[in-house]
């Protein structure tokens, strides 16, 4: 399949969840992304509907035998108006590594938003971004952690968790949940190998 045929299975109106899965399995890493990144509003709320249900675990974030602290980087785009592409990056706690990541969020405006950290864990079916948590710890490379709850961090990252659930071995869909309510704003992941 190529990207335009995919694209074509994540799409409202032509939705075809095992048939994109397929695909994006198939697809380069820099294809992946292009699909991901080409992808607005509608078709990313459809994705995180029709795929309710399809286990996603913490091992599809940071596959399992990685050693702590190890990062693995998740190429992001999500469906605000503005500033849409980012980075997830994640990795294996050294305290629990079966059962939990330690994770911040990279991207342009980090400066003023602040890193977004967050512990991550499973929830179900569904992986559980939790920014009401802190990690204990960080690899070297990453920025300093910092609370959620202050400066401009309190708008963005304060009291939410994202829910992850997943389409492909590379890419999963995110909705934020922000004070127990759930937001008008999705996101979709593609795991870099």
């Amino acid at each position: 399949m190529n990207i335009q045929e995919v694209r074509q299975h994540l799409l409202p109106e032509s939705l075809n969840l095992e048939m994109a899965a397929t695909g994006l399995d198939q697809l380069s890493h820099d294809d992946r992304i292009q699909v991901v990144t080409s992808l607005g509003k509608a078709p990313q709320a459809a994705l995180f509907e029709a795929a309710k249900g399809q286990l996603m675990t913490i091992e599809d974030v940071v596959p399992a035998g990685l050693d702590p602290l190890k990062e693995v980087i998740h190429h992001g785009k999500n469906s605000l108006p503005m500033f849409t592409l980012f980075q997830k990056r994640f990795c294996r706690s050294p305290n629990s590594p079966d059962k939990e990541l330690w994770g911040y969020n990279h991207q342009a405006m980090a400066a003023i938003t602040g890193p977004g950290y967050f512990v991550c864990h499973q929830h179900g079916d569904e992986v559980a971004i939790d920014y009401t948590r802190l990690p204990e710890g960080k690899p070297d490379t990453w920025p300093n952690i910092k609370p959620n709850s202050s400066g401009i961090s309190r708008l963005v990252y304060f009291n939410m968790i994202d829910y992850l659930r997943k389409i492909s071995t590379h890419v999963s869909i995110g909705r934020a949940v922000k004070g127990g309510k759930a937001a008008d704003n999705w996101f979709l992941l593609c795991r870099e190998d």
